[in-house]
């Protein structure tokens, strides 16, 4: 089926913050900039997409834990790399009531600093290792730029991140591996489309010896940064003096990884499958997964909320996220424009003619589809359709990424097609190339294609050397 989004596509600002405050997600009018208030449509949204995330987290043998929101300066400049990176983001807290406090307090940006003194008290041992933690609160960032709802903002409020520590680098690397792994099964069971790239090392995470992102494409043609997977070596175990006894009795400092994924994957599953129409959440993230609609008619009105009633219970048994909406007050298509508008995968019509034929009337929010079927196969046929949903959505936008990648050894075309979507070309790995494409083309480098990193018999685009790597393009938020 063709992809007809022209409204997404062409005033996708304007359609986003529509979508957030039509479908009540979230509130961005509280009167401190870049901070928002989760309304409750949203929130069930985020609680569905926090309960994915635990799962997959705790079934890896991670253990949720949770640290204070406070840093205390001393400890965030222990790091010197990764606080000069922060140095322009942070909140400080500088007084308690109206005493100035002897220590600046930073609201934190991350936790890598608030952890890694915590697990020096903790491990001893190799016996101690591997350990694997993760906490989700918020994180504060003082963001400079223009703020964007759950893309731009000040307060992260849905900040997972993960911790974890290993007696050695080639057990860290494995949990490197894993993390990339949960987070694949993640997006896939929300339905995004991503690609996953080596960032290169001017554009890595502070403080880490490598950074592994994962991107997806927004239709106005810039990515957006979804989650990402950091190798920290054994550089904040140096900076915190954090050792270990190893098993034949040597002193060694703690190698560590960490992950992270913030509410912009919400923002994502908002964008990545909406229309013209609004929302429209995947099944497996839906509050609601199926609307009941009565559609009343003078005398019938009993029959008809009867039956709505038992189809009702049915599905509610059944575990089927159903709600009923029978507000005397609402006609039918207002009731039909609201339910669209919030995403609800599938709507049940049932109407006269559907009690007197024992029926009931489907329609699917992302093709809008209309179908019918007997009373008595209501649920095998919505299991089966919100099944069909959840997969064409996917299809959909995994199409509609492919589509937008572009791979070409021509600087022009490169340069044309960057606001377009994503554009690989070859490149050296020269540091100093990289950085020349970026203002050569005014764009952003992505990182390189993690399982495929070589270009054979290519050209670097700057220096025409011989490339290494296909590098990855793109403007970003």
């Amino acid at each position: 089926m063709a992809d007809k989004r022209k409204v997404w596509k062409d005033n996708f600002t304007e359609w986003f913050h529509d979508v957030i405050l039509g479908a009540e997600i979230i509130d961005y009018r509280y009167p401190i900039k870049g901070f928002g208030v989760w309304l409750p449509y949203g929130f069930k949204i985020r609680e569905n997409v926090l309960r994915l995330l635990r799962k997959l987290l705790n079934d890896s043998l991670h253990d949720e834990m949770l640290f204070p929101i406070l840093i205390p300066e001393s400890l965030f400049e222990k790091e010197s790399t990764h606080i000069k990176s922060f140095e322009d983001e942070s909140f400080w807290v500088t007084h308690g009531g109206t005493t100035r406090l002897d220590v600046k307090l930073a609201l934190r940006p991350t936790s890598e600093t608030v952890i890694t003194p915590m697990i020096k008290l903790w491990v001893r041992s190799h016996a101690d290792l591997p350990r694997r933690i993760y906490q989700i609160g918020s994180v504060f960032r003082y963001e400079t730029k223009a703020t964007k709802p759950l893309i731009r903002i000040r307060e992260v409020t849905t900040f997972k991140e993960a911790h974890t520590y290993h007696a050695n680098h080639e057990e860290a690397l494995k949990q490197v591996e894993e993390a990339i792994n949960i987070y694949k099964q993640f997006f896939n069971e929300m339905g995004l489309p991503y690609m996953i790239s080596k960032r290169p090392q001017w554009d890595k995470f502070a403080g880490a010896v490598s950074t592994y992102a994962f991107d997806t494409l927004f239709p106005d043609g810039k990515v957006l940064q979804i989650g990402t997977v950091h190798d920290l070596g054994q550089n904040f175990g140096k900076a915190f003096d954090v050792t270990f006894e190893t098993k034949d009795g040597r002193k060694e400092y703690v190698w560590q990884t960490s992950y992270g994924i913030s509410e912009r994957v919400i923002a994502a599953l908002i964008t990545i499958h909406g229309d013209d129409r609004g929302l429209i959440v995947p099944p497996n993230m839906a509050p609601i997964q199926v609307v009941i609609i009565p559609i009343p008619y003078k005398e019938k009105e009993q029959d008809v909320n009867n039956v709505c009633n038992t189809i009702h219970e049915t599905l509610d048994r059944e575990g089927i996220r159903v709600k009923l909406d029978d507000r005397p007050e609402l006609t039918p298509g207002s009731k039909y424009y609201e339910w669209e508008q919030h995403g609800v995968p599938l709507r049940i019509e049932i109407g006269p003619r559907d009690v007197k034929e024992k029926s009931v009337t489907f329609v699917r929010r992302d093709t809008l589809e209309r179908a019918r079927c007997d009373e008595e196969k209501v649920v095998e046929e919505v299991v089966e359709l919100l099944k069909n949903i959840q997969d064409n959505l996917f299809e959909r936008a995994s199409t509609w990424f492919k589509d937008h990648i572009t791979k070409t050894d021509d600087l022009k075309e490169a340069e044309e097609k960057i606001g377009v979507g994503i554009v690989e070309v070859p490149w050296c790995g020269n540091e100093e190339c990289g950085l020349k494409i970026e203002r050569l083309i005014e764009t952003r480098v992505l990182g390189t294609d993690v399982e495929t990193e070589k270009a054979i018999n290519h050209k670097c685009l700057v220096c025409e050397n011989k490339a290494c790597h296909r590098v990855r393009l793109a403007r970003a938020y």
